[in-house]
């Protein structure tokens, strides 16, 4: 194995924080991983990781080398692909939020994959906060502001949002019109992975946006059990149009305060800011912003 591959080992040993995690992103051998680890700290005589038995953390030494390795190694691909004009390869992992993923993107991806066949993808899901570097992950799509100060986003969508409870709830506890009323109602509270509290509910005045947080009787942490609880009558959400578009027509849900939406939400891919945009990442995020043009062109009809 040449120079970079042993670069490419290590810095995969340093994201991942252990060895074996290494080899199997990397689909070799852990003992094959350890012996390159150990020829590239005798070739450039410096210990570059501590191992314990619990974790692998870089040195000093190491934290040098691993920047220098990065920009490397994402020089030589990016120039190894512009000179053969040839198509991203290798593998891509990504991180999705679950209903995103299931309205917008699972649906296509057949079409990225026959586009760039010689990417493998892997694929996980989730709402939750993703460590980028040390769970591997190349980048992640995710709806809502962005909280991480260390990640860049490229905002790819726009997501109408409305106000809603379940026909059930009105009956119990009246129509609220006016946010003054809202004294007197319930929400489901749904608690942000960011910040480990509830999110409270936000309504347009005029140019301004509004919150206000209601009593609760259930919190959730997950999209789905947040649109379950208000199918069942616990209390009034906030929820992208397009997640209970057909509950709205069916009368299952039923949109409340109109005239004080809640802002649009965003939707972006989020990478590591200190790590030179890879082919492959570059390539699925256009892909993305892609899926979710009827979206922006509808939004520009509607204004």
């Amino acid at each position: 194995m040449d120079r970079f591959q042993e670069m490419q080992v290590f810095v995969r040993v340093a994201d991942r924080r252990s060895f074996t995690l290494a080899a199997d992103d990397l689909q070799i051998p852990r003992a094959t991983v350890t012996n390159l680890i150990k020829r590239l700290e005798a070739r450039i005589g410096a210990r570059l990781l501590e191992r314990t038995t619990r974790q692998v953390r870089l040195t000093h030494e190491g934290e040098d080398y691993y920047r220098r390795c990065v920009r490397l190694l994402a020089d030589l691909e990016e120039t190894e692909s512009a000179f053969r004009n040839a198509p991203p390869k290798g593998l891509l992992r990504v991180n999705l939020q679950g209903t995103l993923a299931r309205y917008f993107v699972v649906p296509n991806l057949g079409g990225f994959l026959d586009a760039y066949p010689d990417i493998v993808l892997h694929v996980g899901e989730d709402d939750r906060l993703v460590d980028l570097v040390r769970e591997g992950v190349d980048c992640v799509l995710r709806a809502g502001a962005l909280q991480d100060s260390t990640l860049i986003g490229r905002q790819v969508a726009s997501l109408e949002q409305v106000t809603v409870a379940s026909p059930r709830y009105v009956e119990r506890h009246g129509v609220p019109h006016s946010l003054e009323d809202l004294e007197n109602h319930y929400a489901v509270d749904y608690v942000s992975s960011a910040t480990g509290r509830p999110v409270p509910l936000d309504f347009r005045v005029g140019e301004d946006v509004v919150e206000r947080r209601l009593k609760a009787s259930i919190v959730v942490n997950g999209a789905d059990l947040y649109t379950g609880a208000a199918l069942s009558g616990l209390g009034i959400v906030q929820v992208p149009r397009y997640r209970i578009e057909r509950e709205l027509d069916n009368g299952l849900l039923r949109e409340l305060l109109p005239d004080h939406p809640p802002p649009p939400m965003p939707v972006s891919v989020l990478y590591p800011q200190n790590r030179q945009l890879s082919a492959r990442v570059r390539v699925f995020t256009q892909w993305l912003a892609e899926q979710f043009e009827p979206l922006r062109s509808k939004g520009r009809q509607a204004g």
